[in-house]
């Protein structure tokens, strides 16, 4: 009689040993209501953080490259908390991880019947990860992260969601860097003022990050 509403696989290489699952349990007050389904046109899109850190610390130990990327795993909980207790409108809350906000925003684009619209020159990536990626080739928007969130908000909320979020350590380079329109696909307006269509990543990335 128990249904299961969320779960987590880890790929494990025979070694044995001990693992340590938890589970979290809760309810949600009948007022509110945040999904996948519920961007609507006009919606702000406010990124959390920079993209890719956590792609690039790994990529960067594997390859035996010595830098200053860290990676960006953190409790999310509290930013989120936070945004409600504000009284800000959340329509849409998704963590940003494998396959990077390409992916996710193409997820959530199908999900709620929308388009989506992305402002190159909002982005935010640390200067340290723009040159990493430069380097080889990757694009951050197609990377991984570990503490990093994208959220829909009404436009009317959306500078005081990122004020909120700022005032968090996790959240203090918070950007609203896109909106949602009527139509279908996600698009990036470039720094030169075009627009080009972004595609999910193709296969992995990096396999088995988490």
């Amino acid at each position: 009689g128990v249904r299961i509403v969320a779960g987590d696989t880890k790929v494990i290489e025979g070694k044995g040993g001990l693992y340590i699952n938890t589970a979290g349990v809760g309810e949600r007050p009948s007022s509110r209501d945040i999904s996948c389904r519920n961007m609507k046109s006009g919606d702000a899109l406010i990124l959390t953080g920079t993209l890719g850190d956590h792609h690039a610390a790994v990529l960067t130990n594997r390859l035996g490259i010595e830098s200053g990327i860290e990676s960006d795993c953190a409790p999310l909980n509290h930013m989120v908390e936070e945004l409600l207790e504000g009284n800000i409108s959340v329509h849409t809350i998704r963590d940003i991880t494998r396959g990077g906000l390409a992916t996710v925003a193409n997820e959530l684009a199908v999900s709620s019947s929308v388009r989506i619209e992305l402002e190159e020159e909002l982005i935010p990536v640390s200067d340290i990860v723009q040159g990493f990626t430069g380097i080889l080739g990757l694009d951050p928007l197609t990377m991984g992260n570990e503490g990093k969130m994208i959220i829909a908000v009404s436009p009317k909320d959306a500078e005081k969601a990122v004020g909120i979020l700022r005032r968090n350590k996790y959240g203090r380079n918070a950007v609203a860097a896109g909106q949602v329109l009527e139509g279908k696909g996600v698009y990036l307006r470039t720094a030169l003022g075009g627009l080009r269509r972004v595609l999910p990543l193709r296969g992995e990335g990096l396999p088995r990050i988490c």
